[in-house]
């Protein structure tokens, strides 16, 4: 199969490591050459400037969109055109202009995708899910989500300014750039979103032209409610969850990894630990192993265009309500 790589930043040279790994190396480059990174380890593969030029030349079976969130489109349309298999960035895009023109290429050239939310890969969200999905802690009441990190320690070997996450023309914005818990809440939760309302604000000393911090309120359809704090100012970086039922509470952080939940009955915790051998990159890579899948035929995609899209709908909704300062109901396609 051949792949080709838009986009050769750290998820996008990230995602090439994986597909060697995976003994993929029929791989074309395309890129801009303004990623900060040394050329060492992306040296004597074919690089390539205009995606339609790189898709006439080279017929790549698959097209991993990684370059800055606003260029999104400009890669994953022409892509879908082509009838190539994509693993799309998240989020999809900067905004909803345009994805009218990308579903409709997906639906007329039968066009597969997968939208990169590498959390669902995590074996401790996949036991969450299951978990939840046998009725372990009931039904569910409430959800929270801490997610903060400090943007200059991202990438210590860029200036964080020119980082896409950093810029408003680049689509940054601590909303869309960890918007990876409003995926994976509703994913785990097992239920749609109904109603938003956010707070964003640049409250740090960052240099940075996009909101650093945000307070996220969620009202599912079952009556349900969330909560999400994210931000790029917190050191040491912290993330986890408590979801809490009717008959008991679960508990992650990715610290350790582990997963714990509360059973009444028991009255005690009961814990299941990450496995000894995993590290980060093990999500990346079983993300890249199921996109090898999707493109083989051998699998459908486990996040769908549709659930990326709905994911841009609920950015778009909290940046709507901070404006406003009302509740945004949240409109299903």
């Amino acid at each position: 199969m051949k792949f080709l790589i838009a986009g050769l930043g750290s998820v996008g040279r990230r995602h090439m490591r994986n597909l060697i790994s995976l003994g993929e190396k029929d791989i074309i480059l395309l890129r801009t050459r303004k990623a900060t990174l040394p050329d060492d380890e992306i040296a004597g593969y074919p690089v390539e400037t205009d995606i339609y030029e790189a898709i006439k030349k080279h017929k790549p079976d698959a097209v991993i969109v990684s370059n800055p969130t606003s260029l999104h489109l400009d890669i994953a349309i022409p892509a879908a055109q082509a009838g190539c298999s994509i693993l799309l960035e998240k989020p999809i895009s900067h905004s909803m202009e345009r994805i009218d023109e990308l579903i409709s290429a997906v639906k007329k050239y039968n066009t597969k995708v997968l939208v990169a939310f590498q959390f669902r890969f995590h074996p401790s969200l996949i036991k969450v899910k299951e978990l939840i999905s046998n009725g372990e802690i009931g039904r569910i009441i409430s959800a929270n989500v801490h997610f903060g990190e400090y943007l200059p320690a991202w990438h210590p070997w860029e200036d964080y300014r020119i980082s896409y996450a950093a810029r408003a023309d680049m689509g940054g914005g601590v909303v869309a750039t960890q918007c990876h818990s409003l995926d994976y809440l509703p994913w785990l939760v097992g239920e749609r979103v109904e109603s938003v309302f956010g707070y964003t604000a640049k409250l740090s000393d960052l240099e940075i032209d996009v909101e650093d911090t945000a307070k996220i309120a969620l009202r599912f359809a079952s009556g349900a409610l969330g909560s999400l704090h994210l931000d790029f100012n917190q050191q040491p970086p912290e993330h986890h969850f408590t979801i809490v039922g009717t008959n008991g509470t679960i508990k992650w952080n990715l610290a350790d990894g582990a997963v714990k939940i509360y059973q009444p009955e028991k009255k005690d915790w009961v814990e299941y630990p990450i496995p000894a051998s995993w590290e980060r990159n093990v999500m990346f890579l079983e993300q890249t192993k199921h996109f090898v899948d999707v493109v083989k035929g051998n699998a459908s995609p486990s996040c769908t265009l549709e659930d990326g899209i709905q994911v841009q709908r609920l950015v778009e909704a909290v940046h709507q309500s901070n404006k406003t300062g009302s509740i945004t109901l949240f409109q299903q396609s």
